[in-house]
């Protein structure tokens, strides 16, 4: 049995991978409405997986070497190249990634503003993943459209 992908400014409950990364690209600076748990956390695996790979890459194809006191060479074209393509994914996810935890911690009925939490060092971070973990809130809906 398929499930029918709820509309775009509704959260999607028990959201696969696939349309889950796909509701985030298509929500790409949609700070309004609320994402589930799943949306996000299927996001957060997504971009912390290919963001490690694609700062991995020019050291794995030595395109950048470390050096024994702990300095860093960029080597070579490719390693130039790799580390622009990280340098790009990281700056085009940024906004999404925010507006994806500003919607979920809509989901669990606080304002988007506790985002700014995340600046005070440790608890901040902390906070923020206590919050996206919780379910969803009935009071979450004031958020929607």
């Amino acid at each position: 049995m398929t499930a029918i992908a709820p509309p775009l400014d509704q959260p999607y409950y028990g959201a696969p991978l696939g349309a889950a990364v796909r509701r985030f690209f298509a929500k790409y600076a949609t700070f309004r409405g609320r994402a589930s748990r799943s949306e996000y956390w299927w996001w957060v695996l997504t971009g912390t997986v290919v963001g490690t790979v694609l700062n991995a890459l020019p050291t794995l194809t030595d395109g950048v070497r470390i050096e024994a006191d702990g300095s860093t060479t960029i080597t070579g074209p490719h390693g130039v190249i790799l580390s622009l393509i990280w340098i790009v994914w990281a700056l085009g996810t940024l906004v999404p990634t925010l507006a994806v935890l500003v919607r979920r911690l809509h989901d669990t009925g606080r304002s988007g503003l506790w985002v700014l939490i995340g600046i005070v060092p440790l608890i901040g971070i902390l906070v923020l993943f206590v919050f996206t973990v919780q379910g969803p809130r009935p009071e979450g809906a004031r958020f929607d459209a």
